[in-house]
């Protein structure tokens, strides 16, 4: 099948390349010349565990190309993707103009019946709102679907080939049996493709991410509670967690959630209830928790050294706002790290993969490092704000040695407080007893 993917961001890419994995020729369109060059040369601009070799492997084979000619693209396609970004703008509501512009041109390059596929998350209406504009530049037929993705950074790849669930809006038959035929490789192990009305399936995918977030929220109120009363928060999750009807999904407590979806979902949903006269108070309170609540690492630093950081040295492990991407929008680092360079700390941060994503967003005072050691060197503190792998097993006596004070604030729960007492270690974590 030929296939055209507007956008090579997050979700772009990954659908792109996996369609091609299957065996359709894939076409990719995107305005940024500099990204586009870049994956003409077999490079990924994300780090995507799996990603980059999908992009090489199909790319030779001829199964995948990119382009900057995006009206080629889509000419010469039967099935059209949308996945250009929809940001959160200051009320809360999706910026559309990208999607906007892109329905536009798929309008003007319209030369015979095609499958226009919204994959970018948006507010419920979006999609009949697309085939307006398109209609409204060719008189060729085509038909609008809306195609929610339900992709995690970090196994977005995984997710793709072999995902939990399809869930597709469609309003025509033909629609719905060619879009069957394009998952059925996917779902081979009988995972379900949910066929819905477009409505339903643009609400879903805000549906499913305010849930996530009201979990997560909920499960950080909890560790505040704990802090409070002198309870461990990882023995109240496994008692939650065994009763079958919740479930240990998304019930870690720890800095907060970020990256590009949750948060903007979240505020999208709450402003699309806004516009239709709802209060939807739930994901509301669990968005104004979260970005509270970020703030909980600062504070326990804040109560062990004092309010001022003059001349302290700050060690941080962690930038992006989860392992497995360099991802550092909207994730705890970005909130946390200038709140104690204005307290006058000096900062060295190490992460693995997120370091040029995070000097772009991040006060040029912070120090950089590619060694996760060597940012230890002479601090007075260790602050973890990312749960990477490396991270879970160091060197405790290595570490040790290399800080002034065996200090250590965990905002991710990574180390058992047995441990750190062994070690000499002073360790605070989220919603468990501080070892001193």
């Amino acid at each position: 099948m030929r296939i055209c993917v507007i956008g090579t961001g997050y979700v772009g890419l990954v659908v792109g390349a996996c369609l091609a994995e299957m065996g359709n020729t894939v076409a990719c369109g995107d305005v940024d010349e500099e990204k586009i060059s870049l994956l003409q040369n077999g490079h990924s601009p994300i780090f995507e565990p799996g990603l980059e070799p999908l992009i090489t492997r199909n790319q030779a084979d001829g199964r995948l190309s990119f382009s900057t000619d995006i009206g080629s693209a889509i000419r010469t396609s039967r099935v059209i993707f949308i996945a250009v970004g929809t940001p959160s703008m200051a009320d809360g509501s999706s910026d559309l103009s990208a999607i906007y512009a892109v329905a536009e041109a798929i309008g003007e390059n319209m030369n015979d019946e095609k499958i226009v596929i919204t994959k970018s998350t948006v507010p419920v209406g979006t999609t009949h709102h697309l085939r307006g504009l398109i209609a409204a530049r060719t008189s060729t037929p085509f038909h609008v679907c809306s195609n929610p993705e339900f992709l995690k950074e970090g196994r977005a790849v995984d997710d793709f080939m072999h995902p939990d669930r399809i869930v597709i809006g469609t309003e025509t038959d033909h629609a719905r049996e060619v879009l069957a035929e394009l998952y059925e490789p996917f779902v081979r192990t009988g995972k379900p493709v949910l066929f819905m009305d477009i409505l339903s399936s643009e609400i879903t995918k805000y549906a499913a991410n305010a849930m996530l977030a009201v979990r997560i929220s909920f499960m950080n109120q909890m560790a505040a509670l704990c802090d409070e009363v002198g309870a461990d928060v990882r023995e109240v999750r496994g008692g939650m967690a065994s009763d079958p009807r919740i479930g240990p999904e998304f019930l870690f407590a720890g800095t907060g959630y970020g990256g590009s979806c949750l948060p903007k979902d979240v505020r999208a949903i709450v402003k699309s209830g806004a516009d239709h006269g709802l209060d939807l108070s739930l994901p509301r309170a669990a968005n104004e928790w979260n970005e509270s609540w970020k703030e909980t690492v600062t504070t326990r630093l804040f109560a062990e050294l004092g309010d001022d950081l003059s001349d302290r040295r700050l060690a941080v492990w962690g930038l992006a706002f989860k392992a497995g991407t360099d991802d550092v929008r909207e994730a705890p680092s970005l909130t946390v790290l200038p709140r104690l360079l204005t307290a006058g700390a000096r900062i060295r941060a190490h992460d693995p993969e997120a370091l040029e994503t995070a000097r772009e967003q991040l006060p040029p005072a912070i120090e950089l490092f590619d060694d996760q050691y060597d940012v230890c060197d002479g601090a007075d503190a260790l602050l973890i704000l990312t749960e990477w792998s490396q991270y879970r097993r160091p060197d405790f006596p290595r570490l040790k040695e290399l800080l002034t004070r065996p200090l250590i604030v965990d905002g991710r729960n990574l180390y058992e407080r047995k441990q750190m007492q062994r070690e000499g270690f002073t360790y605070l974590c989220i919603g468990r007893p501080p070892v001193r």
